[in-house]
């Protein structure tokens, strides 16, 4: 899937939204210490926060309790598939010409670092192709070492929410114009991106016969 396909971006949001309060109710049995602790944050005014900076403030702490969790589960997902499955796309049904398992990494990072730049106002990485990533990045620790540097950059536009003082600009792979684009939504965007992408390596794992490691005991 490509971002300009991404129509149904705030019906997912606010799914996926209503999902994460769900589950922040009860907790979960492998959920991370910090994603716990992030989230308890979220709900806490820090001293000296007044109403003008407060909205923002909240923004970029709930979006960093998002992001960690979602970071966390991508990774884990990406390390727990055997390295001679990187090549694997499924092939029983309507999967002609679906990506690999490892081509989808490469996409889901390069698009992060694509929307990342724009949040920050730089220009989008030259290696990040259409949307596919360096063609010299191909084992498993070349891809997982792309992956991480690409939530390493869109940590920082996390950290940006707030700053007038940057830029943000609009992205060619987004359905957002200049007019309209804000960094929030950017980072929203590569976060809903990022879901569904998960979603799809959760089954490619299962078919590989390897439980994803969120759904462990």
């Amino acid at each position: 899937m490509t971002m300009k396909q991404l129509n149904w971006i705030l019906p997912y949001l606010l799914w996926a939204t209503g999902t994460c309060t769900l589950r922040a109710q009860t907790p979960a049995r492998n959920q991370p210490a910090f994603v716990a602790q992030a989230a308890n944050a979220v709900s806490q005014p820090r001293s000296g926060e007044t109403d003008s900076t407060l909205s923002a403030q909240r923004e970029k702490r709930a979006l960093q309790v998002l992001f960690k969790s979602l970071q966390s589960h991508v990774v884990s997902v990406a390390d727990a598939m055997p390295a001679d499955k990187y090549g694997f796309a499924p092939t029983d049904g309507e999967f002609k010409g679906v990506r690999t398992f490892g081509q989808q990494l490469k996409h889901l990072a390069a698009t992060n670092h694509i929307l990342a730049a724009a949040a920050l106002g730089e220009e989008p990485p030259a290696d990040a192709g259409d949307e596919t990533g360096p063609e010299t990045v191909r084992t498993k620790a070349e891809i997982l070492d792309y992956l991480n540097s690409s939530f390493a950059h869109l940590s920082k536009a996390v950290d940006a929410i707030g700053d007038s003082s940057i830029a943000v600009r609009p992205s060619p792979i987004s359905p957002l114009s200049a007019t309209t684009v804000t960094r929030l939504s950017l980072i929203v965007e590569a976060l809903v991106h990022t879901y569904d992408h998960y979603g799809q390596m959760v089954e490619y794992l299962r078919m590989n016969g390897v439980v994803p490691p969120a759904s462990r005991p």
